[in-house]
C-alpha cells in the first residue's frame, strides 16, 4: 500500500497488525464467506431458548476491554449488539493472544461460541473461535457508549454526509433513518396496490422538463445529438398514461432539481407520484392522509408521534385551510380580493410584500409574490397536519380551475411540522386552457424567472386525444 496512507502513525500501526495477522492467523482479505447462524439482537432476545448453543456470529469490533487471560469485546451487526467473552480458556492461549495482537477498534470478525451470561449478568457469546474477516486501516471514530448513553462521536454534520459509511456504523440511530425509510416505501406501495393502483416507471431523460417549477440538469446524447434534461417531475408521462386508458398509476422515484442545497432540499431525492382517473382533489386529500397515517403507523405503532422536539397527532381528517384566508390572518392583508389585469395584482402584491419584509426576485409575479408569502408567514407556523387549499391560477399551470371562481384552482399542499411534504390538485384535463396557461409561463421565462415551465406542446397534443378528469398527488 503505498501514498499518504503510511504518513498516518496510527495507520501505520493498524498496516503493521495487517502484516502480523498475515503470519500468524491468516489474511483477513482472502477470506470470501463465513457462516452467520445467528444476529446479535436475535441471540438477546431468544436467549432462554438459545443459552448454551452454539452460534456463529459476525460484525463490527466497537469496544476492547480487559487485559490477561480474559478480553470483552462489543460486536455490532445490522440487529445491534451483543458481548463477546474471550479467554484462554475456551480459545487456547496461543490465538488469545494472537488475536490481543492484531485486534482493533473497527475490524470486522466472525465469531463462534457459546451463548451464555457474565458473572456481572450480562448475556455474552463465549468465543471458541474468532476470524478475522477484515482489518479496518482508519481508526473509526465511534465514541464511547454506556447505559444507552453516547459521547465523543464525530458532531460535523459535513463530514458525516461525506462519509456516510462510517456515519451509519458510528451513529446507530442513522441506521434507524434507512430503516424507517424502508418502511415508508414498503407502506405507500401496500396501500396504493391494495386501491388498484398500477406501478410504472416513466423516462428519467426528457426532451423538455415539466411537470414542476425548478430548474433542471442538462446533459448531451451523442447519439441523438440533441440536449436533454434529467427529469424535475415524472408528472406529464404519467398523465399520458390516463390517455392512453390507464386509469390509476403511480411512480416512486428519482428527480433531479439543480438547485440550492440545505437540510430540506437536495439536487436529487425520491419522490411519489400518482394519478386517479375521475377523482378530484377531495379524493386525493383522503388518499394522502391514508398513505401518511398508513406509513407512520408502520413505523411508529402510533398516530401520535414527536418530530424536531414537536408533539404530532397526524390521525384523520386533517384542517383544511383556503391559501388566502391563511395569509390574511397571518398578515392582515386579503390578497385574495385584489383586483385589477395581471399587472395591477402583481403591484398590489408586491407592495403588500414590500410592507411585511418579503424578499422578491425582479421576476416574480403575482403568483410566486403570494407564494414567497406564504412560505415566509403561514408555512412556518403549521405544526399540526394541515391541507392549505385554493392557490392561485397562476402559481399552478397544471391545476384545474374552481368552477365557482376561475382565479382558483383545486389545488391543496399538505402541511406538517412546518415542512410542505406534498402537492396535489384536480388534473387539467382542457387542452385549450393548458395551452393558454404554457404560453403564460412562457411569458414569465420571458422575464426572466428560469424556474417558469416550458411549453410542452407534445403533451397538450396528448390533452386533445382526450384525458379523464382526475386527481394526484406528488
Amino acid at each position: 500500500m503505498g501514498g499518504m496512507i503510511h504518513d498516518d502513525p496510527l495507520i501505520a500501526q493498524r498496516l503493521a497488525k495487517l502484516e502480523l495477522a498475515r503470519t500468524t492467523i491468516g489474511d483477513p482479505f482472502a477470506q470470501t464467506t463465513y457462516d452467520v447462524t445467528h444476529h446479535a439482537a436475535e441471540v438477546v432476545d431468544e436467549f432462554e431458548a438459545l443459552e448454551g448453543q452454539t452460534v456463529r456470529l459476525a460484525g463490527r469490533l466497537h469496544t476492547l476491554r480487559g487485559k490477561g487471560r480474559a478480553a470483552f469485546w462489543d460486536l455490532y451487526d445490522q440487529s445491534g449488539r451483543i458481548q463477546i467473552f474471550a479467554n484462554v480458556d475456551s480459545l487456547g492461549a496461543e490465538p488469545f493472544a494472537q488475536l490481543g495482537e492484531v485486534l482493533d477498534l473497527g475490524d470486522i470478525i466472525g465469531v463462534e461460541g457459546v451463548v451464555m451470561r457474565t458473572r456481572m449478568g450480562e448475556i455474552s457469546v463465549q468465543a471458541s473461535a474468532v476470524a478475522l474477516l477484515a482489518k479496518a486501516l482508519r481508526p473509526p471514530p465511534l465514541g464511547k457508549e454506556k447505559d444507552g448513553e453516547s459521547w465523543n462521536r464525530v458532531s460535523d454534520v459535513e463530514w458525516r454526509y461525506r462519509r456516510r459509511y462510517v456515519d451509519l456504523f458510528a451513529n446507530r440511530e442513522v441506521r434507524q433513518v434507512f430503516e424507517a425509510r424502508s418502511k415508508i416505501i414498503a407502506s405507500l406501495r401496500q396501500t396504493l396496490n391494495e386501491r388498484g393502483f398500477l406501478e410504472v416507471e416513466t423516462p428519467m431523460l426528457q426532451p423538455i422538463q415539466g411537470g414542476a417549477a425548478a430548474r433542471p440538469f442538462s446533459t448531451h446524447h451523442n447519439a441523438l445529438d440533441m440536449e436533454l434534461y434529467l427529469r424535475i417531475a415524472p408528472e406529464l408521462y404519467l398523465k399520458r398514461l390516463l390517455v392512453g386508458g390507464f386509469e390509476r398509476v403511480y411512480e416512486i422515484n428519482r428527480n433531479f432539481r439543480n438547485e440550492g442545497i440545505d437540510t430540506n432540499h437536495n439536487p436529487e431525492f425520491t419522490m411519489l407520484e400518482s394519478y386517479q382517473a375521475y377523482a378530484d382533489y377531495e379524493a386525493v386529500m383522503e388518499q394522502t392522509e391514508a398513505l401518511v397515517t398508513n406509513a407512520c403507523l408502520a413505523v411508529h405503532g402510533t398516530l401520535q408521534i414527536e418530530y424536531q422536539g414537536q408533539a404530532l397527532d397526524l390521525t384523520a381528517p386533517w384542517p383544511r385551510v383556503r391559501l388566502f384566508d391563511a395569509l390574511a390572518q397571518a398578515t392582515g392583508h386579503d390578497l385574495g380580493a385584489v383586483a385589477g389585469d395581471e399587472a395591477a395584482r402583481e403591484a398590489e402584491a408586491r407592495a403588500v410584500a414590500g410592507e411585511i419584509g418579503v424578499h422578491l426576485q425582479p421576476s416574480d409575479g403575482f403568483g410566486q409574490i403570494v407564494d414567497a408569502i406564504l412560505k415566509k408567514y403561514v408555512i412556518p407556523r403549521l405544526v399540526q397536519p394541515t391541507f392549505i387549499t385554493e392557490y392561485p391560477v397562476e402559481l399552478s399551470p397544471l391545476a384545474k380551475r374552481r368552477a365557482d371562481d376561475p382565479s382558483l384552482t383545486e389545488r391543496f399542499q399538505p402541511v406538517i411540522c412546518g415542512l410542505e411534504v406534498g402537492n396535489a390538485f384536480s388534473e387539467l384535463n382542457n387542452p385549450i386552457d393548458q395551452r393558454d396557461r404554457f404560453e403564460a409561463q412562457s411569458r414569465r421565462a420571458a422575464r426572466g424567472d428560469d424556474e417558469a415551465m416550458p411549453y410542452d406542446e407534445d403533451y397538450v397534443t396528448a390533452l386533445e386525444y382526450g384525458m379523464p378528469p382526475a386527481g394526484g398527488p406528488g
